[in-house]
């Protein structure tokens, strides 16, 4: 279907909202522009659902669920069509990775990878989705008791612009698993790879129902869908301030909810570590995707013996850091929208102010379009433990670096930010690297690396700010299927 923008005098596509097994535009016929962050111009449209539309979307989920042959599927029968949906996927991989870069301005090779991994998690909890065992526990004489696992039934998911196929996959792959029905709002900012990925899930056999994903403001389908007394379950990744505004939500409900809300992830580099190795991977830790990741290793702590020796390295490094379109294919593409990327030049605007001495400076690359969202990849410090860029999360490509004396020194300062994500220890003594990491006040801590090809099977999740729950691995089965104790006196 097209339709043409409010926004373009040209024709754009339309993406529709997928909604019990069927192609639909928002109730009321409103409409978004898709803007492209690598020239800011509208490339397509997509449904502005309202909570009307989010309604219909959740009644389709649980008549799929209780009554429709979604919620009659053994494990094996739901997994095989998960493992179709990750074979779809990879079969569109250039499709969809040119809708991704496009939609969020990342470079292509960066949305190439995301959808090996998109694919790769329907992959890997279509292969789950019957290996999520119970138990039974020793009791009195003549009874036996079962754990089993149950879905929740309906669960809402709220997926974020920064990795939208990716995020997509890990968390409706698991609740879809555990046989639960899903509806999904995705951000305005960048969703159409999700809705097209809705469309394969048609294509590969998926009942009616079983996954509804809808486009929408947040504080409009976002909200609707958060607040909505027929979801039994959450799943939110995005900002703490919102984060706590869906938490609430699933009180007021008495719900549960996962919460992924960003962090501040420290990379301690101690005076014996391979700066040769860990160089390019700290430069890449907070370049990938414009530093707009949750787990982005934002903060470089190195110990101060090797601190002069280290950061030269890493400055002559990030130097080299090119921005440029989606299409050239350089370090990092544009911020995602135009209010991210001054949210950005706030942060740099306001450090330099604050006198804060730049060590290095990418540059955004020549023939970028005026009207992209580009903004300079920087590298500063030593930055004051108070300063606004060693505390709060920028979500841009900034890298700022302090120095450490010891290593309780570098456990003080690497856990001395309200955010608990993740965490990078470089060093060749393999004692201290243990003590280090389990010192570390976060969710996932990496040993002489950082990331792991998107970790799909490693459970991710933080602490204190960044959020609770976990997703990825088979742990996040657990967190979308709920425990039953069946108590049987036979005699």
């Amino acid at each position: 279907m097209n339709i043409t923008s409010k926004a373009a005098e040209t024709t754009l596509r339309f993406y529709a909202n997928i909604v019990d097994g069927k192609a639909v535009p928002a109730g009321d016929g409103g409409t978004l522009d898709a803007l492209c962050p690598s020239d800011g111009k509208p490339f397509a449209v997509m449904a502005r659902s309202s909570a009307g539309d989010v309604d219909a979307a959740v009644k389709a989920a649980r008549r799929a669920f209780e009554s429709g042959p979604w919620g009659r599927l053994t494990a094996t029968e739901r997994g095989r069509l998960l493992c179709r949906l990750g074979e779809a996927v990879a079969s569109h991989a250039e499709e969809l990775a040119v809708l991704e870069a496009t939609d969020t301005g990342k470079p292509m090779k960066q949305a190439r990878a995301d959808i090996v991994a998109g694919a790769r998690y329907f992959e890997f909890y279509g292969s789950a989705a019957d290996k999520v065992h119970g138990e039974t526990i020793p009791f009195l004489n003549g009874y036996t008791v079962a754990v089993v696992r149950d879905p929740h039934g309906v669960t809402g998911h709220i997926i974020p612009w920064n990795y939208p196929l990716q995020i997509f996959g890990r968390s409706v792959g698991a609740s879809l698993a555990c046989g639960n029905a899903c509806v999904v709002k995705p951000a305005e900012d960048a969703c159409l790879s999700t809705l097209r990925v809705a469309e394969l899930a048609l294509e590969v056999g998926f009942p009616p129902g079983a996954l509804n994903v809808l486009s929408g403001l947040g504080e409009e389908a976002g909200e609707a869908l958060s607040n909505h007394p027929d979801i039994d379950f959450i799943s939110f990744t995005g900002s703490p301030e919102v984060g706590t505004l869906i938490q609430s939500a699933a009180a007021r409900n008495h719900i549960g909810c996962t919460l992924e809300l960003g962090g501040k992830s420290p990379q301690l580099l101690f005076s014996d570590a391979d700066i040769e190795k860990a160089a390019p991977v700290v430069i890449n830790a907070i370049v990938q995707n414009g530093g707009q990741t949750c787990s982005a290793g934002s903060r470089v702590l190195v110990q101060r013996s090797a601190y002069d020796a280290f950061v030269a390295e890493i400055a002559r490094r990030f130097a080299k850091v090119r921005a440029g379109t989606h299409q050239m294919d350089l370090d990092l593409g544009a911020m995602v929208t135009k209010g991210q990327q001054a949210r950005v030049d706030g942060f740099v605007a306001r450090a330099r102010a604050d006198g804060l001495p730049v060590l290095a400076e990418g540059r955004i690359a020549d023939g970028v379009p005026a009207h992209g969202y580009y903004v300079t990849p920087l590298m500063l410090g030593p930055v004051p433990l108070g300063n606004a860029l060693a505390c709060d999360e920028v979500f841009g490509p900034v890298l700022s670096v302090m120095p450490f004396e010891d290593e309780a020194d570098a456990i003080r300062i690497a856990n001395g930010t309200p955010y608990g994500l993740v965490a990078g220890v470089w060093t060749r003594d393999a004692a201290r690297s243990m003590r280090v990491a389990r010192a570390m006040r976060c969710g996932q801590v990496f040993v002489n690396g950082y990331g792991a090809g998107g970790g799909i099977e490693l459970p991710f999740g933080g602490v204190k700010k960044s959020g609770h729950g976990r997703e990825k691995g088979f742990e996040a089965l657990y967190e979308f299927s709920a425990s039953k104790t069946i108590v049987l006196n036979h005699g």
